[in-house]
């Protein structure tokens, strides 16, 4: 193995390596999701030496030098002030959803007119239009963090594979029997999951356009799924009130998650692939142990239906939305709601976490 190069990850803080071996161009991170200011940056050198091959002495000065700035940068003070900067308007019924990329500079949209489209965020130029579905393109993704394919999925029963680059679809994913109403790549971008209101959850191969796994065991709509940032395990969430962890290369049920009384929101891991957060429409939000299945806590508050939730990307908080017109934060330790978020007046639909990358050569 021969290191290439670092790339520094500010949030959650991160280190990542990108190496050479038999030929080809791979990567690993080192998570330092409990990196602080006061933390010793030659005490925590040295644990990464213990564990970390690839760094070897003569990389120790740039690791190190690596640690301090992220440190800066968790001492940084952030204010920021948010203004309207553009609308666009090309689609001609309502959008369904909206996706980055992983550097923020592109972004997609599908739409009920039966496209999604390409943006470039800053000049808000139409980059592509991608064409070919026949009914309403509900989920959306980009393989992040590689940023070269887009996936699409339409309530037409397929799901389609382009290349975010040039437009072309590469393939067109077929056996769902109802409508594909969410997606997602796994980290290493070789498979795309999708779940569908015919209550199965389906794996496809990203270079051949086969379909690899149907996964089923669910009883009502599959609406949410998540791949761990390992990418050995999926877990989908549906209508029948409960959440599936699968093993993705059997295609195994390992667990059943129940506890919820009723339909099933959205589902995420956290970071660290240890834990798995759930939001429902019987307004809570539950902490599952990843491992064993169990229900750790019930996070309670909201007066509607939980609509959306996430881990920040320290998997330390959790983060809800909800018909209520609020936005709750939660501490994943203590389990307890830290801030309610208060202003809109209307539900709120979607929460999301921010990633930040800095590119360090060396």
């Amino acid at each position: 193995m021969k290191l290439k190069r670092f790339l520094l990850r500010y949030y959650p803080p991160g280190i990542i390596l990108e190496y050479e071996k038999g030929g080809c161009l791979r990567t690993k991170s080192i998570d330092l999701l409990d990196l602080t200011p006061e933390t010793s940056p030659d005490e925590l050198l040295a644990e990464i030496q213990q564990s970390e091959p690839l760094v070897t002495e003569s990389r120790a000065d740039q690791v190190k030098q690596l640690i301090v700035r992220l440190q800066q940068k968790q001492g940084q003070q952030d204010h920021h002030r948010f203004c309207f900067f553009k609308e666009l308007k090309a689609h001609i019924l309502p959008l369904t959803n909206v996706a980055f990329d992983k550097s923020g500079s592109r972004f997609i949209t599908g739409s009920y007119d039966r496209t999604c489209r390409v943006w470039d965020t800053a000049s808000g130029s139409e980059l592509h239009t991608l064409e070919g579905h026949r009914n309403v393109v509900y989920a959306i993704g980009f393989n992040n963090p590689y940023g070269d394919k887009i996936a699409t999925g339409s309530f037409d029963k397929t799901a389609k594979l382009w290349c975010a680059e040039t437009g072309k679809c590469f393939h067109t994913f077929r056996g769902h029997t109802a409508e594909i109403v969410c997606l997602a790549f796994n980290p290493q971008s070789t498979l795309v999951a999708t779940g569908s209101m015919d209550a199965s959850a389906k794996l496809w191969d990203v270079e051949t356009g086969d379909e690899v796994a149907t996964l089923t065991g669910h009883t009502a709509e599959v609406l949410s799924l998540c791949f761990n940032t390992v990418g050995n395990q999926l877990v989908t969430g549906s209508f029948d009130h409960t959440v599936s962890i699968w093993d993705v290369a059997s295609g195994r049920r390992v667990h059943t998650l129940i506890g919820h009384s009723g339909e099933i929101s959205n589902v995420h891991f956290n970071w660290d692939c240890s834990l798995i957060v759930t939001g429902s429409m019987d307004k809570t939000c539950k902490l599952w142990e990843a491992v064993s299945g169990e229900c750790v806590a019930t996070l309670t508050g909201h007066k509607e239906e939980v609509l959306d939730v996430c881990f920040d990307l320290s998997g330390q908080l959790v983060a809800s939305a909800s018909a209520d017109g609020t936005a709750r934060v939660f501490s994943v330790n203590t389990h307890q709601c830290l801030v309610t978020l208060e202003g809109h007046d209307g539900e709120i639909s979607k929460v999301s976490p921010i990633m930040t990358f800095s590119c360090a050569c060396y």
